[in-house]
């Protein structure tokens, strides 16, 4: 039997971004490979990066699926399906929405795939195929392991994903994986984590965790024992771990060089609004922070989410000059997305808010880095075109030199100034 991976693009992509430079490995489905067991045969087809070739023989097919993707998802899917071929759906927006997704598919998986997976196999085999599989969450990747070399030959960045751990406990009104994993939080066990890293050989990693640093006795257990094997890796965490000096130099000793951080906003009500409560207790500490992660040689990269109801054209502005003077060494400029499910998005569905019929994900007409709600404070074309801005201004030449210069970070060492130089580049060419 012939199995087909499918990572699906966005679709049609304008607005001053392309997306798809700059790929990482869809980690998920190399997860799922390494449960497909010989003679059974699977391949990975990623849509950001090449064609999908449709008539090409296989006996299943299964997609991995976000809200940004889902359209294109959807049409993949069809495609398939019109040629008599099977198809799975699962990821995150399945998970939320599984009515809309079981539409567009023979099945689907709500919640981890990975405890369902070999039942699926066989139920394909067998003919008895079911609608929808819905597993829960338990411990991740629970004596499985990705299959890298579904990777050869596509262009993605060299660096290797994987994942500590699911979920977050937080509960930000804007998030989707909060709703997703129900405010829950799992860690790997500590010895398949180790087991993966020196089974696939690994130097350069990032995990793909949405909080690595949420429980901090399991992860500073990990690091003492990450210390030994000598790897270089970067995380999304939050900025509440620089309370944390013990932290803080575990994570130095074990080869972090730097992390995602979500600062989301600098205005203090935006952060109250998003209920971002690691940001609004240390709100009036940033300096401090930032300080801190200096002080270990970390680098940083910042991400925000603009357009919320206390933006406007000036405060976004101001986040770009924040940004700057900061000296981060990258930055995300976002439009503030109203997932499906979240709090945010039922606030605009009642405040009759949304545009694209409250359903941007599927719309034909909506673009990456459009604003798919109607902001208070302008229009929804001026804050894609801030946003925009914001990006480009922060990715110009002479921002980049600016930032280049900070001694204990950017320009630390070789590994920093190769990270800064080259990222840079890549996140210039795509936001112009």
């Amino acid at each position: 039997m012939k199995v087909t991976l499918i990572k699906p693009g966005i679709g049609s992509i304008i607005s001053g971004y392309n997306i798809n430079e700059g790929s990482m490995e869809p980690l998920q489905l190399a997860i799922l490979a390494g449960l497909i067991e010989e003679p059974d045969e699977v391949v990975l087809f990623d849509d950001r990066l090449e064609e999908v070739p449709f008539d090409e023989k296989t006996d299943l097919v299964a997609i991995t699926v976000d809200s940004f993707s889902a359209r294109r998802a959807y049409e993949i899917s069809s495609n398939y399906r019109i040629r008599g071929v099977r198809v799975i759906l699962g990821g995150m927006h399945v998970s939320l929405l599984p009515e809309e997704a079981s539409l567009h598919a023979d099945s689907i998986v709500v919640g981890d795939a990975e405890p369902v997976w070999k039942q699926i196999m066989y139920d394909f085999k067998n003919g008895t195929l079911q609608k929808i599989y819905s597993p829960g969450f338990g411990i991740p990747q629970d004596g499985c392991f990705p299959k890298r070399d579904i990777f050869k030959g596509k262009k993605y960045l060299p660096v290797s994903l994987m994942q500590f751990s699911r979920g977050c406990k937080f509960n930000c009104t804007f998030c989707s994986v909060s709703k997703f994993f129900k405010h829950s939080h799992q860690c790997r066990k500590i010895d398949d984590v180790l087991y993966e890293i020196e089974k696939d050989k690994l130097k350069t990693i990032l995990f793909v965790d949405d909080n690595l640093i949420t429980n901090r006795k399991e992860v500073k257990i990990f690091l003492k024992e990450l210390i030994p094997l000598k790897v270089k890796w970067a995380s999304q965490s939050s900025i509440d771990m620089t309370g944390d000096l013990e932290l803080m130099r575990l994570m130095a000793d074990s080869g972090c060089v730097g992390n995602l951080i979500g600062f989301e906003s600098i205005n203090i009500n935006t952060l109250k609004w998003f209920n971002k409560s690691p940001n609004i207790r240390d709100f009036n500490n940033y300096k401090e922070a930032l300080t801190t992660f200096r002080d270990h040689g970390f680098l940083t990269w910042a991400s925000f989410m603009v357009g919320n109801d206390f933006d406007n054209l000036d405060t976004i502005q101001r986040t770009v000059e924040f940004a700057m003077k900061s000296k981060f060494t990258l930055a995300f400029f976002h439009v503030l997305m109203p997932y499906p499910g979240t709090e945010i998005y039922q606030q605009f569905k009642a405040e009759d808010r949304l545009l694209y019929d409250g359903h941007w994900w599927n719309h034909p007409d909506y673009k990456y880095n459009h604003a798919p709600f109607q902001p208070k404070m302008m229009s929804a074309e001026q804050l894609r075109e801030a946003t925009i801005k914001a990006n480009k201004d922060f990715y110009s030449v002479s921002s980049i030199a600016h930032r280049m210069f900070d001694g204990r970070t950017n320009m630390r060492n070789f590994i920093n100034f190769s990270i800064y130089t080259r990222f840079n580049y890549v996140l210039r060419k795509t936001s112009i």
